[in-house]
């Protein structure tokens, strides 16, 4: 295969997955209630709570962009933290405790009863990501993930689990920006329609 055919292939194995999704109504009943939830939680003063490891955590802070930046609208922003935003924090905790612990160290200072908590892992079994979320749901946020695979450990702990039924990381990556760009469309029409 050369370089145009192996680009073009990409492509199509996007698309492949991307349409997978669209026939899974679960995922798409599930992307529809986190945008509803995260809807009411900005609306009643709470805020979004996200992390993820590598491209996840890319994702994670792209997330955080659009909720307190903009996504297509102008309106006010909105209160989002990203646990794998803060390094000295993360490197602090890494060495006092362990990398397990990253974020569910900071999730014990940061979530309120009412926050939405999203943790993303395309394997489904991060462990410092499942460990944030058990404690987000003790803090009584709402808890979703973005998984990939068959949503490993993390889907049975959260309230919403999105799982992407791919095994190509990349691919998986690909759909949750796409899932992460539909929530805060619909987010942003419900929040500026009122």
């Amino acid at each position: 295969m050369n370089s145009q055919e192996l680009v073009i292939q990409r492509f199509k194995d996007s698309i492949a997955v991307k349409e997978q999704n669209i026939n899974d109504a679960e995922l798409v009943s599930t992307v529809a209630q986190i945008a509803e939830k995260l809807t009411d939680v900005l609306k009643n003063g709470n805020k979004l709570v996200i992390c993820g490891n590598g491209g996840s955590a890319s994702d994670a802070l792209h997330f955080a962009g659009e909720i307190v930046g903009r996504f297509q609208l102008e309106r006010p922003s909105w209160p989002a933290v990203v646990l794998n935003a803060d390094v000295a924090t993360m490197t602090a905790i890494a060495n006092d405790y362990s990398y397990e612990d990253v974020f569910a160290r900071q999730a014990q200072g940061h979530v309120c009863p009412g926050d939405m908590f999203i943790g993303i892992s395309t394997s489904g079994n991060s462990e410092n990501v499942l460990r944030a979320a058990k404690v987000a749901a003790e803090k009584g946020a709402v808890t979703a993930a973005f998984l990939g695979k068959d949503g490993g450990k993390i889907k049975d702990l959260v309230d919403y689990p999105v799982v992407v039924r791919c095994n190509t990381t990349a691919r998986v990556q690909e759909s949750h920006i796409n899932i992460i760009h539909i929530i805060c469309e619909l987010v942003e029409k419900n929040l500026t329609q009122e």
